[in-house]
């Protein structure tokens, strides 16, 4: 129990923003391209209150943490409502306002890089913030690369569709009501974290390490 609860309070925070801005992120690009349905539904919040799903973003991983003690955790919050019809270029912005999601969960796994580097840099010895801070970057980077997975409903799955020409895009589309289940499926399997999200993760990591490269010079 008490090692939940020390993961609870680390990774608290990290999820929340993770999620909340991930959501809000389709809502903002939906409405640039034309869609207002989430901005009239009020979800184009950064409140995470309007965003979370109690089954989804409470229940269910904290069940699995206890049934597989802590090796196995799945949770997903409410999406954004978002009618891709009512897009400028539905086929085309489908992509752009999909792609919102796992990019702003970069940036914010960006912020938490720059955040470790502030707390070493100002000489913070408290643990638990630097612990925090690293939850924070595995947090987004995780839910960078599952939501990239290219089957729908997953953004990557969207962002495929969008990028297909369209005679095949119409087939593929058809594979969103069953995409859940073929999802958890790999995911059980271990192989989309083997054969995706841990490449994918790797090069983002990459991408971090060179973007705050000129940083890691003044610890030199």
């Amino acid at each position: 129990m008490n090692d939940l609860i020390q993961t609870v309070a680390v990774y608290a925070l990290p999820v929340l923003f993770a999620i909340t801005l991930h959501e809000a992120a389709h809502a903002y690009a939906a409405k640039f391209f034309g869609d207002n349905t989430a901005y009239s539904m009020g979800r184009m919040s950064l409140n995470p209150i309007k965003h979370i799903d109690p089954f989804g973003t409470i229940l269910i991983p904290i069940l699995l943490y206890f049934a597989t003690s802590g090796a196995f955790l799945f949770g997903y919050a409410k999406p954004v409502p978002i009618n891709f019809g009512h897009l400028r270029k539905p086929k085309r912005d489908m992509a752009w306002v999909s792609l919102a999601g796992p990019a702003a969960n970069f940036f914010m796994a960006l912020l938490w890089t720059l955040t470790i580097y502030a707390l070493a840099l100002g000489g913070v010895q408290e643990e638990f913030f630097m612990l925090m801070a690293k939850a924070g970057v595995l947090t987004n980077l995780v839910m960078f690369a599952f939501n990239l997975f290219p089957i729908p409903p997953l953004d990557g799955g969207r962002i495929l569709t969008s990028l297909l020409p369209n005679r095949y895009a119409y087939k593929f589309a058809q594979i969103e009501p069953y995409g859940f289940f073929i999802v958890m499926a790999l995911v059980l399997a271990k192989v989309i974290y083997t054969w995706w999200m841990a490449p994918v993760m790797y090069g983002a990591s990459l991408l971090l390490q060179l973007i705050t490269y000129p940083i890691t010079l003044l610890f030199q």
